[in-house]
């Protein structure tokens, strides 16, 4: 693993630790932003454009815009602790829980590597990205081969997505309605 990887690895688990750590709700929606914001450079260094862009802009983008909103149209409440205090048992599971994940990650194939199945080579005759553009029309019918990625073959995806954008624009809208009539 390249020296930018590692750093960039390093970034997210530190900032992923400190979100769930801080007491300060501010200090928090921060830090949120910058794991976010990693987590887009991750995905765009793991070649998933698509994905980053995503991240970059719901994650870091908007999410924080919206928790940034709420903050300055509610209370905010005192507090005189920077970090919660530490509940051990979930420390102990998310620990094991990276401890199973470490012992997989030698398996994983590097990335860019060739002969990953993904790419083509070993298991798959041919590239899913070939396969979706070679038999687009004749699995969906669509004319457009990422608009039929997106609604026929990511169909479940796309529609969760959909649905948890949906329930968080909705919860934000709710919180800065009822603190308006308050």
């Amino acid at each position: 693993m390249s020296p930018f990887a590692l750093t960039l690895a390093l970034f997210i688990l530190l900032t992923a630790l400190a979100t769930a750590l801080f007491r300060d709700v501010l200090s928090v929606i921060v830090v949120f932003g910058a794991y976010s914001l990693g987590m887009a450079i991750l995905y765009t260094y793991l070649l998933a454009p698509d994905v980053a862009m995503t991240e970059a802009a719901i994650g870091a983008g908007v999410t924080t815009i919206l928790l940034l909103l709420t903050i300055a149209r509610t209370t905010r409440p005192p507090t005189d602790r920077l970090f919660e205090k530490i509940n051990v048992p979930a420390i102990v599971a998310v620990g094991a829980f990276v401890l199973v994940l470490m012992t997989l990650l030698p398996d994983m194939y590097a990335v860019g590597v060739e002969d990953a199945p993904v790419w083509g080579g070993g298991v798959l005759e041919q590239t899913p990205s070939l396969y979706y553009l070679q038999e687009t029309y004749a699995d969906t019918g669509a004319q457009n081969a990422v608009s039929a990625v997106l609604a026929s073959y990511r169909g479940f995806d796309t529609f969760g997505e959909a649905v948890v954008v949906f329930a968080a624009g909705l919860a934000v809208l709710l919180v800065l309605k009822r603190e308006v009539f308050t």
